[in-house]
């Protein structure tokens, strides 16, 4: 089985958490606007900015939105300044887990991630202890029940992805993350609807873990997620077949 696809399937199987549309929109404004205020206002001048812009729009963000998180990036409305980290270290079942956070208060975030991850059987690790065993994908994933598995695969091969998998039920695109731009936008320019698209940290391997961890793990993540300043968690995890389903 392919990394990417059980990311995916894990990724779907979760989904709860992503459900909660306003703090999702609350992360894309803080990603765009970052995305702003290092590299300008202007997404066609800006690579990482229209990422962000790409991914807002497949979750349905209003336009008003984004356009305000790229004020707030450029100096025009004010605001917060937000900077990036990233935390690494281990769940239950000695899993990496790696936690990128954008923040207003370096303090009160690594305070909260260090609590979270004490309190939920898992421990923060030295910088590069985990970090080396992700590399970085551009991840689409669409409904195979509302989308065509064979329409989806010619029209990303064609425009530069470099794998699909279908896994229960989902279809997931893989791309280099210098092409995850186009790769999306020529997806949508075809009217298909994304569960989610993103430029992830994928592992290279998966560390097995039983149900009674999973379920210890699943739990750190969703603390960890349900942090303001928390943007994305990753796991080498491969949790057990059906973890998660309703």
């Amino acid at each position: 089985m392919s990394g990417h696809s059980k990311w995916a399937t894990i990724k779907h199987a979760k989904g709860a958490a992503d459900a909660k549309r306003g703090q999702l929109f609350t992360k894309f404004i803080k990603e765009i606007s970052i995305a702003a205020r290092m590299g300008g206002g202007d997404p066609a001048a800006n690579p990482r900015l229209r990422t962000a812009i790409l991914k807002a729009r497949a979750a349905n963000m209003p336009k008003d939105n984004i356009e305000r998180a790229i004020k707030k990036g450029t100096g025009e409305l004010g605001g917060s300044t937000y900077e990036e980290k990233l935390y690494e270290g281990y769940g239950p079942g000695g899993v990496a887990i790696l936690v990128e956070v954008l923040t207003d208060n370096n303090n009160r975030a690594a305070a909260n991630v260090r609590n979270i991850f004490s309190k939920s059987g898992g421990n923060l690790g030295a910088t590069g202890s985990v970090a080396y065993m992700f590399n970085r994908k551009g991840v689409i994933e669409y409904d195979a029940e509302v989308v065509s598995e064979d329409e989806v695969m010619d029209v990303a091969l064609e425009a530069g992805a470099d794998d699909i998998v279908t896994e229960d039920g989902i279809i997931t695109v893989t791309t280099d993350p210098a092409s995850f731009e186009s790769v999306l936008e020529v997806l949508q320019g075809k009217g298909y609807e994304s569960v989610s698209a993103e430029v992830a940290m994928v592992p290279d391997m998966y560390s097995a873990v039983d149900t009674e961890t999973a379920t210890k793990l699943q739990k750190l993540i969703d603390r960890l997620e349900e942090d303001d300043d928390v943007q994305n968690v990753y796991t080498n995890a491969d949790f057990p077949e059906g973890f998660g389903a309703e």
